[in-house]
């Protein structure tokens, strides 16, 4: 499966420890069959997951009959993209990756405004 990242490249792998995707490939892929549209490679943060926590999508307790690890500070993970947009306007988004985030993204968000949270920053030039 061939994506394409919001820089206009091929989408890279957000984490494989823990595995993250709806397909739990490590990727962020646009899939039509995902209601969620887990499409934005982030850095989750303490800020974040208590956001997460308070509405009512607790991410850091560890679910193992669903294979999940529960997330801590500093792992990668990828998240709906409108979870997202409510963490912005809440204040609390958490830093991203460009070249791991689906160009699905940029339906909801701007690259701009992208740019300015990402940890991958392009270079100035």
């Amino acid at each position: 499966m061939q994506s394409t990242n919001v820089l206009g490249q091929p989408l890279q792998a957000c984490s494989h420890d823990p595995l993250t995707g709806y397909l739990r490939d490590g990727c962020c892929h646009s899939l039509s069959d995902d209601p969620g549209q887990h499409t934005m490679c982030v850095q989750v943060s303490a800020a974040f997951l208590a956001f997460s926590r308070q509405r009512g999508n607790d991410l850091s307790t560890p679910r193992p009959e669903y294979g999940f690890p529960g997330l801590k500070p500093g792992d990668r993970w990828c998240l709906c993209a409108l979870r997202w947009v409510e963490a912005l306007q809440a204040g609390v988004a958490p830093p991203l990756y460009l070249a791991a985030s689906d160009e699905q993204v940029l339906d909801y968000v701007s690259l701009e405004t992208l740019v300015e949270y990402a940890i991958d920053r392009p270079a100035a030039g």
